[in-house]
């Protein structure tokens, strides 16, 4: 039995397994900067999981099917996420960097691509990291059973992510959180600030998120600092973040109702990622989520 969308919504858990999979995310970040930025911008997101599970769906017995520009290139602009010519200089990106290789003794046209172990493994982990932060609502063991089982996997991944791709309500994040997700790196500072939440007061209006160094943060997300201080002008502006001390601006706080649109969203990723985990359990004949 998986959760839904509205289950985890409105779980009372679920703010702090939200900020658990914050910290997890950056920790991410930290170890492998570069493979984090693949995920870092919504738009990056979508291109990521849609190009491995065509990965993961490669069949030889079908022309044409796996991780191929045409095979992106179709779904990406089909559900109008990216450009024809975004879609070329994403995978020439995951090229350039070792992410991506080209199938060994694929020959023919289109071009078949595979992920490098270092893709593997970074996409292994943001799968472990979501399915932890599953178990923290209802003490399961998802991620235990991700890690004894790792071909769960291949299943559940290109279940989640197509469901994903055609969900307009996942496809277009509420407008707050767009503000920040549509730009480069701006899931890094979505992520930074989840993770700062101080959950330990009554419930209001504002949640204190502490001190923020808009200098160090964008130095250690590599972003410039006037880039960064445009997003949280535009975000204060709109009334979903603000500072205590609002001449020196650096102890921020997040509106409630920043935070409830955050969780909506958020909600409906990990309903999929659970819906097609405990789908892909059921396939394979593995036992309950409850451990």
């Amino acid at each position: 039995m998986s959760f839904s969308i509205e289950q985890i919504a409105r779980h009372p858990k679920f703010v702090s397994s939200l900020r658990f999979l914050a910290e997890a995310l950056r920790n991410r970040y930290d170890h492998g900067p570069r493979i984090a930025r693949m995920l870092a911008s919504h738009q990056r997101w979508l291109l990521t999981q849609t190009a491995y599970a065509l990965h993961l769906e490669y069949d030889p017995a079908v022309p044409g099917s796996g991780l191929t520009v045409v095979g992106l290139r179709d779904l990406i602009t089909h559900h109008r996420v990216a450009s024809r010519n975004t879609v070329l200089s994403f995978i020439d990106e995951l090229l350039t960097y070792r992410f991506l290789m080209l199938a060994p003794g694929h020959v023919r046209r289109p071009r078949r691509y595979v992920p490098t172990e270092a893709s593997l493994t970074g996409m292994f982990g943001w799968c472990l990291s979501n399915l932890a932060t599953l178990d923290l609502l209802d003490d399961g063991g998802r991620a235990a059973a991700l890690a004894a089982a790792p071909q769960l996997m291949d299943l559940a991944q290109p279940r989640m992510a197509r469901y994903c791709l055609e969900a307009e309500v996942w496809r277009e994040p509420p407008e707050s959180v767009g503000l920040f997700l549509w730009t480069e790196a701006g899931g890094l500072v979505v992520d930074y600030i989840m993770s700062q939440m101080d959950l330990s007061g009554e419930p209001g209006p504002q949640i204190d998120i502490g001190r923020i160094d808009a200098r160090a943060l964008a130095a250690h997300f590599m972003i410039s600092r006037t880039h960064l201080q445009r997003l949280l002008r535009k975000s204060a502006d709109r009334g979903d973040i603000g500072w205590y001390d609002e001449t020196k601006k650096t102890r921020m706080w997040i509106s409630r109702d920043f935070l409830d649109q955050y969780c909506g969203w958020q909600a409906v990723k990990l309903a999929a990622i659970d819906e097609a985990f405990a789908w892909a359990r059921q396939v394979t004949g593995q036992p309950d989520q409850k451990s």
